[in-house]
């Protein structure tokens, strides 16, 4: 890749030396024979000032990429690579514009004045003055066309360390910082497009009728200066008026971009535009609704996910079937009537379903004991807690379930303090485990056992009110109680009304 830069790089700058350079000289004055020989040898002269210039500047850019091609580059070295590779197209500018430039103009200029001083030359000074700004718009559009075809030649060598990096386990990229935005290069490249073409036509024209008809040429240059500043103004507005249209929809995908990665894609990206914006803008809104539906079928698959494993853990014991379905009801209601967010609940539902997840490690024997517990039986239960965090800890990944961990391992917490497995007290226990622990004493309380028979509702709602602020949270414990005691009579009157009209 680094020869064919080089071969396309002295091409082109050849082709802008001696063939757009000697085309301007020679199709412009009207020099004698022994004069074209003079030219000719100040422009070889020059030329080859040029390529020497040029080449110690290319060596020095390319120094770091050499490097990063030898097996012993360090991780250090692979990455100013890449960030020089990308810089090519720029540099590429700077050398056009600085040993280009100066490596041709001041040998030219020096040589051309010594010919003129020794009379081997018929040239004024104003030619040379000519030939200056001539030789600068000419390495300035050659810049630019340079810095796009090195942007198309330094792809390969960009995929090659890439590739180089990717074997040993390092990641290239830019990672979206600009080294030069698209509004300049826009901008820069109409502006140089537009007024380049006018002004060495400009100068060409009046060296030529500068030798033509010297009386014209003041008429002439305040013609031009008239002409010139309107066509330049009008070329900068067309450019920003093109930039305003093309960044537009940039700006409202680059929008749509940023509310996609926090999450929100429920709204389209509007589409007014006709050109090929259109289309991008199409497949934008195509992707937004492909992510909701997979967001739809992945949340789905979670919840069945939360619910089969707490399906799972009821079946082992028939007494307990429901239990975590009804105690994860009870807790989101509570969550719900406490004014906490979206995101709060949604943690309280799926840490509700898995809370009894620990007891897969409790043996049969002891979990579905017909009989009561004895004191070593229940400290095997006690364990169940810390069973179903250490668990969890194990689903990757684990921040998914890091949200989840305190209510499973403090819902058997009490405020007093007298729970376990920590013995935590008040607001020291988890919010999750606080709110956990009224919806599972209640289900606890009115469900069948093999050794007793579920509470009727209103004894387990006494002993709630009773053991508020001593075994549960007293805010959540309230809260559970008002709807519960809401819910329950408003059935109750709707079950009398029920019987009424049926016997009436």
């Amino acid at each position: 890749m680094t020869r064919r830069l080089l071969r396309s790089y002295l091409a082109s700058s050849t082709v802008a030396v001696l063939g757009v350079g000697s085309l301007f000289i020679f199709a412009t004055l009207h020099i004698q024979a022994r004069a074209v020989l003079w030219i000719t040898a100040i422009l070889f002269v020059s030329f080859l000032t040029m390529v020497s210039a040029e080449l110690l500047v290319y060596r020095y850019h390319m120094a770091p990429i050499r490097r990063a091609l030898s097996e012993s580059c360090t991780e250090k070295e692979l990455r100013k690579a890449y960030l020089r590779t990308h810089q090519l197209p720029q540099l590429t500018v700077l050398r056009i514009m600085g040993p280009h430039l100066f490596g041709v103009s001041v040998p030219a200029l020096s040589l051309s004045a010594w010919a003129i001083a020794r009379g081997d030359l018929n040239l004024s000074p104003s030619d040379l003055l000519s030939a200056a700004v001539g030789a600068v718009l000419v390495a300035t559009m050659h810049a630019l066309i340079e810095y796009y075809l090195t942007t198309t030649a330094v792809s390969p060598m960009l995929e090659t360390l890439i590739e180089t990096g990717e074997k040993r386990g390092i990641s290239l990229s830019l990672e979206g910082r600009i080294l030069v935005s698209l509004r300049m290069k826009l901008i820069i490249s109409l502006v140089l497009l537009g007024i380049f073409p006018l002004i060495l036509f400009t100068l060409a024209n009046a060296i030529r009728l500068a030798q033509q008809n010297s009386a014209l040429t003041v008429g002439y240059w305040q013609w031009a200066l008239l002409i010139l500043p309107v066509s330049i103004a009008i070329s900068i507005l067309g450019a920003i008026l093109l930039w305003r249209n093309i960044f537009m929809p940039m700006e409202l995908l680059q929008k749509s971009l940023r509310e996609i990665e926090q999450g929100r894609m429920d709204k389209a990206v509007p589409d007014p535009f006709s050109d090929e914006f259109s289309r991008l803008i199409a497949g934008m809104n195509h992707m937004r609704k492909g992510l909701l539906e997979r967001d739809r079928v992945n949340a789905s698959l979670v919840e069945s996910y939360f619910a089969t494993l707490a399906t799972a853990l009821d079946a082992r014991d028939p007494y307990t079937a429901g239990h975590s379905l009804r105690v994860a009801h009870y807790a989101c209601t509570i969550a719900e009537l406490s004014g906490e967010s979206a995101v709060v609940i949604d943690r309280v539902k799926r840490s509700a379903l898995l809370h009894d997840i620990g007891k897969i490690g409790v043996r049969d024997d002891v979990l579905l004991k017909p009989d009561r517990l004895t004191e070593d039986e229940f400290e095997q239960i006690k364990k169940h807690p810390e069973l179903g965090e250490a668990i969890l800890k194990q689903v990757q990944p684990e921040e998914a379930m890091a949200p989840l961990l305190p209510g499973v391992r403090s819902h058997h917490e009490q405020y007093d303090g007298r729970g376990y497995p920590d013995g935590l007290a008040g607001e020291h226990i988890p919010k999750l485990g606080r709110i956990i622990a009224v919806a599972d004493a209640f289900d606890a309380m009115t469900s069948d056992r093999p050794y007793r028979v579920g509470m009727d509702k209103e004894k387990a709602l006494r002993i709630m009110r009773e053991g508020a602020g001593v075994q549960w949270d007293p805010f959540y414990t309230e809260v559970f109680l008002e709807w519960a005691e809401a819910r329950w009579t408003r059935e109750m009157l709707l079950d009398l009304t029920a019987v009424t009209k049926l016997q009436s």
